[in-house]
């Protein structure tokens, strides 16, 4: 029998009012797409929260298997983000546009700035960031954004931004597992009411075989990726653990049927190195 989350997964409150799940399914370019793995979260394990991005090449399929679903557009959560490429003013608003006719959706419930970093010539990243987060201002105002955010920005990123526009970002989306653990951003968005999401809970799976995360997976009587997803969840982070495997799809999102304690939560606290799987965004002024 399957857990759906819908049924039992908490809701994060954002500084706007909105409530975003804690729990949803990561969509990316690595490994490639599944309709049938979307549609399979979507109808059998009642998956109400995704996380997609124009970069990852996937908008219309995507789109696809929400209507084939028949599940509600109204019931989702829906996150899009946008490329540096199409960073500016006006060049973020049509992309935001672009992107949802391509999905099909005339909204999105939550769109990011993909990367700090920008890539027009003659303006610093700085001055690049602020055009088009007022871009974001403007299209969240106008309801094609429900909330607008940030991913893989850091403290002095999110300085400058609150320091240039007059919306401070709604959630900041930023790589998070028990080997990266931004502890500090992560105290800075909770003072600045920046709901915190966390990508990549599995660390690419290097997680799995780790033996502390093992040992305690043994005693939980579940699996290693259940443990580092739920302790990822029960530190309060928006968890969005990817896969296109229908059975890694199931086993992710039964994590709200247990609890770990106290000293299992602090001995995965204990094991960040500092390392990235993903991109990192200290390089990035």
């Amino acid at each position: 029998m399957l857990l759906a989350p819908t049924l039992s997964c908490p809701t994060v409150p954002l500084s706007n009012g909105l409530q975003i799940p804690i729990f949803g399914l990561g969509t990316s370019h690595d490994g490639g797409y599944s309709h049938d793995a979307v549609l399979y979260a979507l109808t059998e394990c009642g998956v109400r929260h995704i996380d997609t991005a124009k970069h990852y090449g996937c908008e219309e399929k995507l789109g696809n298997a929400v209507r084939e679903s028949g599940i509600p557009r109204s019931d989702l959560w829906v996150t899009n983000k946008l490329w540096p490429g199409d960073y500016g003013y006006n060049a973020a608003k049509k992309a935001c546009l672009d992107s949802c006719s391509q999905m099909g959706f005339e909204y999105f419930d939550l769109y990011l700035m993909h990367w700090p970093e920008a890539t027009q010539p003659g303006c610093s990243n700085r001055e690049t960031r602020a055009d088009t987060w007022r871009a974001l201002e403007e299209l969240h105002e106008e309801g094609l954004c429900s909330a607008i955010g940030v991913s893989n920005f850091l403290v002095h990123h999110l300085e400058e931004l609150k320091e240039d526009c007059s919306v401070v970002p709604h959630v900041n989306q930023v790589e998070y597992h028990p080997f990266q653990q931004p502890n500090q951003l992560m105290e800075y968005c909770r003072q600045e009411g920046i709901v915190f999401e966390g990508y990549s809970p599995l660390a690419k799976g290097q997680v799995l075989n780790n033996p502390t995360v093992l040992q305690i997976a043994q005693k939980y009587r579940r699996t290693a990726a259940q443990i580092c997803i739920r302790w990822s969840i029960q530190n309060g982070v928006v968890t969005i653990p990817k896969s296109i495997k229908k059975k890694r799809i199931q086993e992710n999102c039964q994590v709200f049927g247990f609890q770990l304690e106290e000293s299992d939560m602090a001995t995965l606290g204990s094991l960040d190195d500092g390392r990235h799987v993903a991109w990192d965004p200290t390089i990035v002024e």
